[in-house]
């Protein structure tokens, strides 16, 4: 029997489960986060707790919870940027190596997208590490490509990629 695989929006109750997603991620792929793990070890665990409070209720930032039978094993931010352009980006995806065969990747993309584009947006956009190969070939086959701007962080150079997304269709009038 294949596991079922669900995508919650974060609640504001679960500040602990978004740091056990958060350090499992920068434990597992510490070089493909602008965080390290000691940093968020050294964090106060009331951050995360202030941050899945945000993100339960917020219009411009939001994370995403994938599980797979009930238990969380994937993560996926979704926010807009604070500058005139307001270019709405997901971040920080994240799944468990043991699912990552389930496609839960492609549901966290997918459905923070949804959330988005759910705002009016139509392009999409995500930073990956050149060096990310994986990660650069995941977000191409999900319809993502190059817009030609790159950035150097600490520690890698980085691509910005794009995708379209078409509109909300509206429900039909009663």
């Amino acid at each position: 029997m294949s596991p079922s695989l669900t995508v919650r929006r974060i609640a504001a109750d679960q500040g602990a489960v978004f740091r056990e997603l958060r350090t499992a991620s920068l434990r597992e792929a510490p070089y493909a986060f602008g965080e390290t793990l000691e940093d968020a070890l050294l964090a106060d665990v009331t951050s995360f707790d202030a941050t899945a409070a945000r993100h339960a209720s917020s219009d411009e930032a939001t994370s995403f919870i994938l599980y797979t039978e009930g238990h969380p094993a994937g993560l996926i931010g979704a926010c807009f940027e604070e500058s005139a352009l307001r270019r709405a980006f997901v971040r920080e995806l994240w799944v468990a190596p043991a699912v990552r065969h389930l496609r839960g990747g492609e549901l966290l993309v997918n459905t923070a997208s949804e959330w988005i584009a759910s705002q009016g947006v139509r392009e999409i956009y995500a930073w990956v590490a050149d060096a990310n190969r994986t990660a650069m070939r995941f977000y191409e086959r999900l319809g993502f490509g190059p817009t030609g701007e790159h950035t150097r962080t600490a520690d890698a150079w980085e691509t910005l990629l794009v995708r379209h997304v078409p509109p909300v269709a509206e429900p039909p009038a009663p």
